[in-house]
């Protein structure tokens, strides 16, 4: 049984971002020497998602695949943007807008402008939709189908960010 772990940097802005890491991961797969197994795509930021859906050719101007308009359009819908506090919301509260501050103080990745943490929204789309996709592999390929495509999604749109896919490739 062999294991390769590998981590995708990617950056994304202020606004939903869907970012196709489908070769990365088959490049990753490549690597690993891993000829029958799994392959986990995982984010540990809970305002992300990984998402497996079919790749569109058409975009609007933005770049966005047309189904990620669509889900997008749906999602607004049903988990609106929360733009202020104490509006769709009870996230954050209080104690955590305390402790999202102290922890600013210390890690450069969460500034201590309060309102980059008006993100329910993205809270419950990342849980909603969850944060990790796992893949057969057969014969050193991934079992994705024709049109199958892996997309990194960050729901957060408050800012732009740096963010990490961590994949494990595991079998033999």
């Amino acid at each position: 049984m062999q294991i390769y772990q590998e981590d995708i940097n990617l950056k994304t802005q202020s606004r939903v971002t869907y970012v196709n890491i489908t070769d990365q991961v088959k490049d990753i797969i490549k690597k690993s020497n891993v000829k029958n197994g799994l392959v986990l795509v995982q984010t540990s930021h809970t305002t992300c998602s990984v998402l497996f859906e079919e790749f569109v050719h058409d975009k609007d101007f933005n770049g966005d695949e047309f189904l990620q308009v669509d889900l997008n359009n749906i999602l607004d819908k049903i988990v609106p943007r929360e733009l202020s506090e104490n509006t769709n919301y009870r996230y954050p509260g209080p104690k955590h807008v305390a402790f999202l501050q102290e922890l600013a103080k210390k890690d450069p990745n969460y500034p201590a402008d309060p309102g980059t943490i008006l993100n329910g929204d993205a809270h419950v789309r990342g849980s909603m939709f969850g944060g990790n996709q796992t893949f057969a592999i057969k014969d050193g390929e991934m079992l994705t189908g024709s049109v199958g495509y892996i997309y990194f999604v960050d729901w957060d749109q408050n800012r732009d960010r740096n963010r990490v896919c961590h994949v494990l490739v595991m079998g033999e």
